[in-house]
């Protein structure tokens, strides 16, 4: 007589051992994302008052250059940086744009691409733009994983072109390049480009805008080549978000938060380039202990100290550098009367 084959293995639903108390990452990284978004609005109004001073010959409200606004010059950034590096010397030009640059990268560095996740501005807008799109459609959209995939390859290219444009150039370049005309008001000529944009221009904004709206962090996921750089940088991260797999009840509810669509669902581990520390999944997370950020031997980091580290750096980095006399940038008033009002006039070298 034949042997009966065991019956197959049923398997069994992991009982849930929900979590004490309440979750606060996201309210305190909220916080964080609309105070340096706050910020970068005050600069963005001081450089623009700056600017019609300047373009109107001293006859409107006089304001000082805020250094801040270096920080949208990444290239400039990035130049400073290899100088810096090459010579160790800090650049005379733009030097808080440098600083800032690596502010961000040590963020990132420690607390996985948080500079994305906690203070980017941009980000913070995509934010709020794809949530505006899930509260009025019911869901937003994730395309195909090819597609996904084939895109996101897309900042991590742009990234090697300014990386090889950069170190490309040589040292003497670089600074004939910044103190010339153009590197002067290369901050000028990018709020022109907003004040004065073109067709083409608004149409690439806007279709930006609407995807943004349909699709996760569109802007940050597959074009942005400062978050790729973040993003290598955050992969050398001691810390990482981690997975109890015998405390996880595999509801999935992690991965559908992430706004990377990272299957965190199904990895120990989490140790993506697109992962931002945002802690999203772990506040998502309803099991006890299944989900948390995770320093060296498993230890766990709470989010007051995540959110603490970023704004120590940060606020450590830019102030030594103030402190040190590398934030301004000094230039006599006539340079700008005589460069401002010109600054579209100004072609790249």
């Amino acid at each position: 007589m034949a042997a009966l084959a065991p019956p197959p293995a049923v398997a069994t639903r992991k009982k849930l051992v929900r979590r004490a108390g309440r979750d606060r990452s996201q309210p305190l990284r909220h916080a964080f994302q609309l105070a340096f978004l706050a910020l970068n609005i005050w600069i963005a109004l001081e450089f623009y008052l700056f600017v019609r001073f300047y373009e109107t010959g001293g006859r409107s409200v006089w304001a000082g250059r805020p250094p801040g606004v270096e920080g949208w010059l990444p290239i400039a950034s990035l130049m400073n940086l290899k100088v810096l590096l090459a010579t160790g010397q800090a650049p005379r030009l733009h030097p808080a744009g440098m600083f800032l640059l690596i502010a961000f990268l040590a963020a990132s560095w420690i607390f996985r691409k948080s500079f994305c996740g906690w203070l980017c501005p941009v980000g913070t807008i995509s934010e709020y733009l794809w949530r505006l799109g899930r509260q009025t459609f019911g869901r937003n959209f994730r395309l195909a994983r090819r597609l996904d995939i084939g895109l996101r390859s897309l900042k991590y290219i742009l990234l090697g072109l300014f990386l090889y444009a950069v170190g490309y150039m040589s040292v003497p370049a670089i600074r004939a390049f910044l103190e010339g005309p153009y590197g002067i008001v290369d901050d000028v000529k990018m709020l022109n480009f907003f004040r004065f944009m073109g067709l083409a221009g608004g149409v690439v904004m806007a279709l930006l805008v609407i995807a943004s709206v349909f699709v996760q962090n569109f802007w940050c996921r597959y074009l942005c080549p400062y978050g790729a750089l973040m993003g290598l940088a955050g992969m050398a991260s001691p810390l990482a978000i981690r997975r109890e797999t015998s405390l996880c009840i595999d509801c999935g509810k992690c991965a559908r938060a992430c706004p990377s669509a990272l299957p965190v669902d199904q990895l120990v581990r989490i140790a993506s380039a697109e992962c931002t520390g945002c802690l999203q999944c772990v506040a998502e997370c309803p099991a006890e202990g299944a989900l948390w950020m995770a320093a060296p031997r498993q230890k766990r980091v709470p989010v007051w100290l995540v959110a603490a580290g970023v704004a120590a750096i940060f606020l450590g980095i830019c102030g030594a550098a103030q402190w040190t006399g590398h934030w301004h940038t000094h230039l006599p008033s006539q340079v700008y009367f005589e460069l401002i009002p010109h600054a579209n006039e100004f072609t790249h070298p």
